[in-house]
């Protein structure tokens, strides 16, 4: 098959990006891949990309490309104006989008945002299988675009979201719509994995509000108070860095609490650590803890919607907590740290239960999908096309009936004329 994906962009580090570059490098083992970059900002991509699997630019931001083209300074049209995205959107890159749907001679084209697949939906020649990929979730959607969403969504073969929950959500909003759930994959590290004899805690993401790495913090203060061999390292960069770097200041836990910055990839360091700690409010689905628990490390995470409850196996690979409990979190965090034999138990099986996320285990779950897709495409098409020979069938016999009796009452007429002269 010949499988397409649409992608924002293909030149960054976004968790979207590396889930796309993933299942594209496992699905190119069997298939001819192609990825479609609606902007492209630099030479290279962030992530290696296979030779074989063919990068797509469909507008160019770098300068002297296309930031001087006339309709790049004109607003998007067809794109949803609700999507977040949408500021960076013009009258050229949907004109160019438009045009890479309507050429392309792929079997398979799967958008990978929500903007991209309202256009998918709507733009996309019928004969193509049309999949849309959802990376965040359908209540983290603002609700003009969730209105937007329920009007072209349904013309979509089918939506995959990352967590079975969101699924079910979609199902309620979208009863017309076929919704899968199909985790994001992570291949297997390329370092050995953790010894899980350094006295690190690790945790990984964007310093953004809702990874509440401020109330990480204070609960390894506590953690400090009893252990203080044990350190924690964050890494990721964002805007609430100042904030959380003030709440190790007030600790005083400038010797235990390091902000690492921004690391990819991430094997090496989870490779460094003896468990991982994710205190975020929600999470589409997780792909810090998939990562830790590749490297051999066993996760503490609060028990946020959406994805962590179906990753982490509570007291067999990890612990869910509360949310926005910071207590919960170091009693948690404390009860693994003293507890070396129980810790070496869950790493070991965290290393184990993560290898079905693996990307061949994942992309074989999608292959299946193409191939119900592309049967109930093909038999709808034999159902259209038997009504259509039945209705032609069902015409012509009439029409010929209809003949018949005409020249009956002709014939008729002309012998009782006959007769009465």
């Amino acid at each position: 098959m010949k499988i397409s994906f649409l992608l924002h962009h293909a030149y960054g580090v976004g968790g979207t990006i590396r889930t796309v570059f993933n299942l594209a490098d496992a699905l190119a083992d069997r298939h001819d891949v192609e990825i479609a970059s609606v902007f492209r900002y630099r030479e290279r991509t962030r992530f290696d990309l296979r030779s074989q699997i063919r990068l797509t630019p469909l507008t160019d931001m770098r300068p002297g490309g296309d930031t001087e083209h006339p309709l790049h300074s004109e607003p998007a049209r067809s794109y949803p104006a609700s999507d977040g995205r949408y500021l960076q959107h013009s009258r050229l890159t949907e004109g160019r989008i438009k045009e890479w749907l309507a050429n392309t001679d792929a079997d398979i084209v799967i958008g990978t945002r929500p903007g991209l697949n309202a256009l998918l939906a709507r733009f996309t020649p019928p004969h193509i299988v049309r999949i849309g990929q959802e990376h965040l979730t359908h209540n983290s959607h603002r609700f003009a675009l969730r209105t937007q969403l329920r009007n072209c969504y349904p013309q979509l073969d089918a939506l995959v979201t990352v967590t079975e929950a969101d699924a079910e959500i979609y199902r309620q909003s979208m009863p017309r719509l076929r919704v899968t759930a199909i985790p994001n994959s992570v291949p297997a590290p390329k370092v050995a994995r953790s010894s899980g004899t350094e006295p690190v805690v690790i945790a990984a993401g964007r310093l953004v509000p809702g990874k509440r790495f401020h109330q990480l913090v204070d609960a390894f203060a506590d953690v400090v108070s009893e252990r203080p061999d044990w350190s924690l390292r964050i890494y990721g960069d964002g805007p609430e860095r100042n904030t959380i770097q003030e709440r190790i200041t007030h600790h005083a836990l400038h010797d235990h609490v390091m902000l690492m910055g921004a690391h990819t990839p991430m094997d090496a360091q989870w490779a460094r650590g003896s468990l991982a700690a994710v205190s975020s409010s929600g999470e589409s689905f997780g792909m810090t803890i998939v990562e830790a628990m590749r490297c051999g490390l066993p996760v503490i995470s609060t028990n946020c919607p959406l994805g962590p409850a179906e990753i982490i196996r509570h007291g067999s690979d990890g612990l869910l907590i509360p949310v926005n409990d910071p207590a919960a979190m170091t009693h948690a965090l404390l009860s693994l740290i003293n507890d070396e034999r129980k810790r070496r138990v869950m790493a070991h099986a965290a290393s184990n239960n993560a290898q079905r996320f693996d990307p061949q285990h994942i992309s074989a779950r999608y292959e299946e999908l193409f191939t119900e897709l592309r049967r109930t495409r093909n038999s709808a098409r034999r159902h259209r096309h038997s009504r259509q020979l039945v209705t032609l069938h069902t015409h012509v016999t009439y029409t010929m009936t209809e003949g018949l009796f005409r020249a009956a009452r002709c014939v008729g007429r002309t012998i009782r004329r006959r007769t009465k002269n």
